[in-house]
């Protein structure tokens, strides 16, 4: 009998039967790769009471960031693939899947290029004070000015500044190689330990914090990374120095940042990803008395338009694979 059950499976899934849980997450992006596998089901948004009754029958369910633990692997007994349309797994139980036999399939290197330009991005409103020079031109203030420019906001250029990367993959490289065409000099901090063999000088956490002109933040979260740049750990930067976050919340303690910030012990942060998302309005680095120190983003850097294409099209070739195994 149980034999004859897989068998029907596996016949059913000639045209399977996806659902998707939260396409709200990616935008106005086309889903016609999926389509053409088979049965796309389409919610915008899943919340944490509605999964199981969402993914329901089908086999296949697609997911950026619901979380599927094992009360929902155990709801829905006929669940086989897991593809997240992301590359970071953390809002999966990747240990009870193996346990059930499910597998999960994410994806990576569809947003070196978005999240590395997003970084420079960031960086660049920060540090040539756009916001202000825009205003000051918009409100005609330039054009009553007695004088050709104005300097009251001050910047300044990477060449020759030392731009510490944490975490040295594929978007690290790209960020790398970014710095240098703008003249920075290039150092790195290793979290997994593994990317040894770089092109660029590999130092010590403390090392890159206090010799660093800019800190880029592209490490997964992780046991290793959890709370990794405390309060002792900016206590080390310079007083000049700007952070960049554009990795995952929860790697820089963010009561400590902003107290740093607030406290002038560093010259400001871009921000991406906040340790939980969307940000908490009472969350200290909402509150800040220095605005214009800082720079957010709604954890989007990974989101180009090329991206998103490319990540539904990876995980079409993902549930390919999968059919094709089985």
């Amino acid at each position: 009998i149980i034999f004859v059950r897989q068998i029907l499976t596996m016949s059913n899934m000639a045209i399977p039967d996806m659902v998707f849980l939260d396409t709200g997450t990616l935008g106005n992006t086309s889903f016609k790769p999926l389509e053409e596998i088979g049965t796309l089901r389409i919610f915008k948004n899943t919340s944490f009471q509605e999964r199981i009754q969402n993914i329901g029958n089908s086999p296949i369910v697609i997911t950026n960031k619901v979380n599927i633990d094992k009360e929902v692997m155990d709801g829905c007994p006929n669940l086989r693939l897991i593809c997240i349309t992301a590359t970071g797994i953390n809002n999966i139980d990747t240990i009870y899947a193996m346990q059930k036999g499910i597998q999960v399939k994410n994806v990576a290197g569809y947003s070196t290029y978005s999240v590395a330009q997003a970084t420079f991005a960031m960086l660049f409103k920060l540090i040539h004070q756009l916001d202000f020079y825009d205003n000051h031109v918009k409100s005609l203030e330039y054009s009553r000015s007695p004088f050709f420019t104005n300097l009251e906001k001050g910047f300044f250029e990477l060449k020759d500044k030392i731009h510490g990367i944490i975490g040295m993959g594929e978007i690290g490289r790209q960020v790398a190689k970014i710095a240098e065409a703008f003249g920075a000099n290039v150092i790195y901090y290793s979290t997994s330990g593994k990317n040894l063999k770089q092109d660029y000088p590999r130092v010590g956490l403390d090392e890159l914090l206090s010799k660093s002109d800019i800190v880029s933040i592209h490490a997964p979260f992780n046991e290793q990374t959890y709370n990794l740049v405390p309060m002792d750990k900016l206590k080390l930067m310079k007083q000049s120095a700007i952070l960049v976050n554009v990795g995952r919340g929860g790697i820089v303690n963010e009561a400590d940042l902003a107290t740093a910030i607030d406290g002038g012990m560093i010259g400001g942060a871009c921000i991406d990803v906040f340790e939980n998302e969307p940000i908490e309005e009472e969350n200290p680095l909402m509150q800040l008395s220095c605005k214009d120190k800082v720079v957010y983003t709604p954890h989007n850097a990974w989101g180009s338009a090329e991206a998103r294409k490319s990540l539904i099209q990876k995980t079409a070739n993902n549930i390919r694979e999968f059919l094709n195994s089985i």
